[in-house]
């Protein structure tokens, strides 16, 4: 007679990111002194608004002229002009629950059919209780024309596309996630 195994539980993908993914220089998408460089910054709370103090935040985004040096870039690879620049960033939260990221604008991304993409970060978070990384973007205030046109931005409910949206903050943007309740943060399948 053999032995049936059971059915492994899901693992979640904190609260042990202090341990394995803790990178000294993760918040710098680009060197401090970077011309036109600001932070980003924001808070992740619970559907209660409770800090989340074990997340972390990992940021991606094209070059400020709209260019990745991976091979996934339709147009081809290419290294930045801007010295520094490696288009992705990781910050853990702290206490508060704050994460902040120091980068610069990425610029506008074509899309295949011959429109664009508004520049904008896409964010994967990472925390206690997520059983996958969430997916979400971060567009810019002062890029109305381009958000307007934008196709994610224009597929999410008219109501709900603020949530997407960062605000003006003394030192960049402020930029918070809500994982879940009133202000869910909107968040992406891939």
């Amino acid at each position: 007679m053999s032995e049936q195994l059971g059915v492994m539980p899901a693992q979640t993908v904190g609260p042990y990111l202090h341990i394995g993914l803790r990178w000294p220089d993760g918040p710098y998408v680009v060197p401090e002194g970077t011309p036109g460089a600001f932070w980003i910054s924001g808070r992740i709370v619970d559907g209660t608004g409770t800090p989340v103090v074990d997340a972390m935040v990992e940021s991606w985004q094209a070059d400020p002229e709209g260019r990745f040096d991976h091979p996934d870039d339709p147009r081809g690879a290419r290294p930045p002009a801007l010295a520094g620049f490696r288009g992705f960033g990781r910050s853990e939260t702290d206490g508060q629950g704050w994460y902040r990221l120091l980068t610069v604008k990425p610029g506008a991304l074509p899309e295949p059919d011959g429109g664009t993409e508004a520049p904008h970060l896409t964010l994967s978070v990472f925390g206690r209780g997520l059983l996958h990384r969430l997916v979400t973007r971060l567009y810019f205030p002062d890029e109305s024309t381009a958000n307007a046109a934008d196709p994610v931005l224009r597929s999410v409910d008219a109501d709900r596309r603020g949530t997407l949206l960062a605000s003006p903050a003394p030192d960049g943007f402020r930029f918070d996630i809500h994982l879940q309740g009133d202000h869910e943060t909107v968040f992406f399948a891939l």
